[in-house]
């Protein structure tokens, strides 16, 4: 009587999911920015963002991958084959820090698994911008959509599990259900204000580097005016012979009733490159990059470099490369068939060494611990 009840599989749903998706189900939703914008303006024409986003990204790509079945440590399998070399044009540092410099411009990375007899052989990253999420009835993503000229492909997800090919990597966002907020859009506004600084320089170099001025026509008989001709003829020359760096600390030939009134800098124009200082500032605490490891002038925060770093790794890097470890024992370990988890060789990595030291020193200390305790608190479990 009751065998039908029985059968039935077991399913899940949040009552607040079916909310996200009740007016997009089965509509593709862009990423809400102009990621082309933000790519642009910030990270190809902005060195001081350009600098924060290699300088992370290389960092956190460059942390040695170690692979746990339970307690053992494997030297050799499949997966850490495919981490060494993801791809046939990438290396494992050459992709994870595309990812993480997707993720850090537009606050979402993409990850493809290229399967074959079931366990990825290749991962691929997407480009944020070409990728769509179609949501579903129950706040998961129905799929995901990758296009690019003129062609489409469809990556469909699990209904209850959200498992899908694609490994979706997102910062949080205050408003957006879907999509991530990376830290460069947060940067937008110094970012450019940096670049309108530095095209001001510019213009500054190319005018000879001096204040501008007006030229007075002051003749002591007749009208104190230039004919249309007049006007032009002087334009013209003062644009050829005395404009640009290559006329630079050339004399200016006046004629009769001519006379160049200098206009000196203001406190606030000489002031520019303080304030252009201080709006780079402004942009590496948006990325959590200690000013002064990108070469910035009066920005000893930290007593010495080494102490920047160890800041730096412990409070941008570290949490950037945990949340993509974590992500990836969540979805590709399983895809082996066995219990494997992934986790960083922190002892790798020179910046950590006073954390590492000051540990070593504690645990050493400590003679209430026996010798393998004292091991297993180092992560070296007993011989």
């Amino acid at each position: 009587m009751f065998s039908f009840f029985r059968s039935q599989p077991a399913t899940k749903a949040s009552r607040t999911g079916a909310l996200l998706s009740l007016t997009t189900v089965g509509q593709p939703r862009w990423t809400p920015r102009r990621y082309d914008r933000l790519a642009e303006e910030g990270y190809r024409r902005n060195v001081i963002a350009f600098r924060c986003i290699r300088e992370i990204a290389q960092n956190a790509a460059s942390i040695p991958f170690l692979l746990f079945r339970g307690r053992e440590e494997l030297a050799t399998h499949p997966l850490l084959t495919l981490l060494a070399r993801p791809n046939p044009l990438q290396s494992a540092p050459q992709l994870l820090e595309s990812l993480y410099a997707f993720q850090l411009i537009s606050g979402n990375a993409y990850l493809e698994g290229v399967r074959a007899d079931g366990a990825p052989r290749e991962l691929w990253a997407l480009r944020p911008d070409r990728v769509k999420i179609i949501p579903g009835p129950q706040g998961l993503p129905a799929a995901y959509e990758y296009s690019a000229g003129g062609r489409s492909i469809k990556w469909p997800t699990d209904p209850l599990t959200g498992a899908c090919d694609v490994l979706h990597l997102k910062s949080f966002h205050p408003t957006d259900d879907w999509y991530g907020q990376g830290p460069l859009e947060a940067a937008l506004t110094a970012i450019d204000q940096h670049n309108q600084a530095g095209a001001w320089n510019q213009a500054l170099l190319q005018n000879a580097a001096r204040p501008s001025g007006a030229l007075v026509y002051a003749p002591k008989d007749g009208p104190a005016l230039l004919s249309e001709d007049q006007f032009a003829r002087l334009k013209r020359e003062l644009e050829e012979q005395i404009e640009g760096a290559a006329n630079a600390g050339k004399p200016l030939l006046l004629e009769g009733g001519l006379d160049w009134k200098s206009m000196g800098y203001s406190p606030t124009d000489m002031d520019w490159r303080q304030g252009r200082d201080a709006i780079a500032r402004e942009i590496a605490l948006a990325f959590g990059v200690p000013p002064q490891l990108i070469g910035l002038p009066d920005s000893q925060t930290y007593s010495n470099y080494r102490e920047a770093r160890l800041a730096f790794y412990e409070d941008t890097v570290l949490p950037l490369a945990f949340a993509l470890r974590d992500a990836l024992n969540a979805w590709l370990c399983p895809q082996f068939g066995e219990t494997l988890r992934l986790d960083f060789d922190l002892d790798a990595v020179s910046a950590l060494s006073p954390r590492r030291d000051a540990l070593w020193e504690r645990i050493s200390k400590a003679d209430f611990l026996t010798a393998d305790e004292k091991r297993q608190a180092l992560g070296y479990g007993t011989p």
